[in-house]
């Protein structure tokens, strides 16, 4: 039997719910890392960067850690706190802890342009999803985020992190 005949091939219904999810996929990071460069001058990534480390204890973490936060690749992310530490916005550091890795610690300078950034975000994260939600409508969408990021998460391990690792 090929592999095109055991397919689970998706019904009508669930055509019409997976086009747009798709769909939501492509467009809603595009228009979030336009936002963001023309309001910031920062890629998307790069804010999601600064934000993670900016919520840290410390506003320090692992290096691999931050890199799951972000969804990147540690290559990705070496290449871009390289820039932001270009900027002054980050530093890294030795694990106290583990001399075996490197920490990104964000500096006063990336403190200051996270919160120079952020309400543009905020503003753009509401204009293009939570506006346009009902409060029962906000609950259920976590809801289904959180079911899919879970098997996101059994099914790759290694690739989706929902929680940092140790300092």
């Amino acid at each position: 039997m090929s592999a095109e005949s055991r397919a689970r091939w998706l019904s009508a219904e669930e055509l019409e719910c997976w086009l747009p999810v798709g769909g939501l996929l492509l467009r809603l990071p595009a228009a979030l890392d336009a936002q963001m460069q023309r309001d910031s001058g920062l890629s998307h990534f790069e804010y999601l960067v600064l934000a993670n480390l900016s919520e840290a204890p410390g506003r320090t973490r692992r290096m691999s850690a931050l890199a799951a936060l972000a969804n990147g690749s540690l290559s990705r992310l070496s290449h871009v706190v390289k820039r932001l530490e270009g900027r002054g916005w980050v530093e890294r550091a030795a694990c106290p802890r583990d001399g075996r890795y490197t920490n990104a610690v964000l500096t006063e300078a990336g403190w200051e342009k996270v919160r120079s950034s952020a309400p543009g975000h905020v503003e753009a994260v509401r204009a293009l999803v939570l506006d346009a939600l009902t409060g029962p409508e906000l609950a259920q969408l976590g809801e289904v985020a959180r079911r899919v990021l879970a098997r996101l998460e059994a099914a790759e391990p290694n690739q989706v992190a929902a929680r940092p690792g140790p300092r």
